[in-house]
């Protein structure tokens, strides 16, 4: 079932090592096919370079049951449900825990927006969303994972089409977008953005955020109905 979309998950979650975003089998990638109510997600524990489009694994949206697949699904995959159901836009979803988000992630802090490579891609910080309980993780550790991340959307009022991604404290960070190869794109900014701010607080470790100003007009540039950056197809003209 849903060969393509298992073509594109198994092409990004191949992507997660080639741009240095995980360890072993530190993360996963997963895409849904909204139609059928079905999610397509990597099997726990496979390594990459043995990874294969039919060893992902088909999972209901709604139930969280294996439609299809003789391996067990990723292990967070009760965490990319809950997002997947609470933000509707969303096509697929990155998890790993690569070394400067995580950083921040183990800090408890959100990833403030210093500057337009930032502000390209994130409209304002990071995220980083509180720990859970100790009942929550009891009760259903992946599960609530993935709804603390929507409590911290829906408290904090943000747009998940805007801020396309999160850092859960002393886990690691998530990311989303229009389909699995958006979502990978995603970890890799969030991941450099990670980076430049760590290196911006070494430098001054009382560093000011970018001006709002400037922060508005360098997301406005690639987002929204004025954006301007990149070549626009003969269809969009």
């Amino acid at each position: 079932m849903l060969k393509h979309l298992r073509k594109l998950v198994w092409q990004a979650n191949l992507d997660l090592p080639k741009h240095g975003l995980v360890t072993f089998t530190w993360g996963n990638v997963s895409g849904i096919d909204r139609e059928r109510g079905l999610v397509v997600i990597k099997p726990s524990g496979v390594a990459y370079e043995d990874l294969t489009p039919e060893d992902l694994v088909l999972v209901d949206l709604e139930t969280g049951r294996t439609v299809e697949g003789a391996l067990n699904p990723s292990s967070d995959t009760k965490t990319h449900l809950e997002l997947y159901r609470a933000f509707p836009e969303v096509g697929g979803i990155v998890h790993t825990h690569s070394a400067y988000a995580v950083a921040w992630a183990q800090a408890g802090q959100d990833i403030p927006c210093y500057g337009t490579t930032h502000a390209d891609y994130f409209y304002g910080p990071i995220p980083c969303a509180r720990h859970l309980r100790q009942a929550e993780l009891e009760e259903d550790y992946e599960k609530n994972t993935g709804r603390i991340i929507v409590e911290t959307f829906r408290g904090r009022n943000l747009d998940p089409a805007a801020v396309p991604g999160v850092i859960c404290h002393s886990h690691g960070p998530f990311t989303w977008g229009k389909d699995p190869a958006q979502a990978v794109y995603h970890a890799v900014v969030l991941e450099e953005v990670a980076r430049m701010a760590l290196l911006t607080r070494q430098v001054d470790p009382d560093a000011a955020p970018a001006p709002q100003y400037l922060q508005d007009k360098h997301y406005s540039r690639k987002h929204g109905p004025n954006a301007y950056y990149g070549q626009k197809t003969d269809a969009a003209r």
